[in-house]
């Protein structure tokens, strides 16, 4: 068992801020782990900044169990938490339970549903088998269409009474966690007092219990990211700049250089091993010749 577990991780609200990150492979998510991240997250956000979808609806399980498996042989530390993705749990409860089991399976430590208040019976029942459970309200992306598009939410008195709703549900069901997504921090403030659960933000201000954001966003892989994207790095720019020299070094010869290769010392054994090669591989074209 990983050192951070979901009990872990509700002992620590109200006494020290929970850093969660996403990863969608081996590499990155050892990095993760050795820095020290409390959560490393298998988003179906990997729709979106590994695979070039407009949006997260085409993500599949069978995608998400591809990369949870890579993330999960790196982990040593953090907790591994696992999206669900689009109508991988909206059509029952029994095939919600058989697609979070293969998660599981693949080496997830929880997963991650996103809606609350709709989805209570599933996640007490998650949670009944022992599967933990995070759970997400706020702006939810794969509604996004239902939503009217990526937008702030918790404007309305219906919409904090939803978002309110949503954490106290997912709560009561068993959930150990909550992501509230582009919600208004007033909101963020208002759900993380009332629920006993810790509350993960994203974009939504700094009254949470923890905060979450995109691997590639964070380290500026890309240049457009959401508004509310701290960008800790620049490595976009820097990876394309390494690519662009050595390129230039391989079409000028510059690489590689002798300390990057390695020749005989010896170079009369070397033109006496060529040549009996090369006289082997005349008698063997011989013998072929004639097959």
């Amino acid at each position: 068992m990983r050192e951070i577990t979901p009990r872990k991780i509700i002992e620590m609200k109200g006494r020290e801020k929970i850093a969660m990150v996403t990863a969608y492979d081996y590499p990155s998510a050892l990095i993760a782990d050795k820095a020290g991240i409390d959560i490393i997250f298998i988003g179906d956000s990997l729709g979106m900044v590994v695979y070039g979808e407009p949006n997260t609806l085409n993500v599949s399980m069978e995608q998400m169990i591809y990369h949870t498996r890579a993330v999960a042989k790196a982990v040593k530390r953090g907790l591994v938490l696992a999206d669900m993705p689009f109508m991988s749990y909206e059509v029952s409860i029994e095939e919600g339970l058989r697609n979070a089991a293969k998660l599981i399976q693949a080496g997830a430590d929880a997963v991650k549903i996103e809606g609350g208040y709709d989805h209570r019976k599933l996640v007490k029942r998650l949670v009944r088998v022992g599967i933990p459970v995070m759970g997400h309200t706020g702006l939810t992306p794969q509604r996004y269409l239902r939503l009217g598009g990526y937008r702030l939410m918790g404007e309305t008195e219906e919409e904090i009474e939803e978002i309110l709703r949503d954490a106290k549900a997912l709560e009561k069901a068993g959930a150990f966690a909550v992501v509230l997504e582009f919600v208004l921090a007033d909101v963020a403030k208002l759900v993380t007092e009332e629920v006993k659960i810790p509350t993960i933000g994203i974009g939504s201000g700094p009254y949470v219990d923890g905060q979450v954001l995109v691997w590639h966003d964070l380290l500026g892989i890309y240049e457009n990211v959401p508004p509310f994207v701290k960008k800790y790095a620049d490595l976009g720019s820097m990876i394309q700049l390494a690519l662009e020299e050595y390129r230039s070094e391989v079409k000028n010869g510059k690489f590689p250089e002798p300390k990057h290769y390695w020749e005989f010392l010896d170079k009369d054994d070397f033109e006496k091993k060529k040549k009996r090669a090369i006289e082997k591989l005349m008698r063997d074209s011989l013998e072929f010749s004639d097959d």
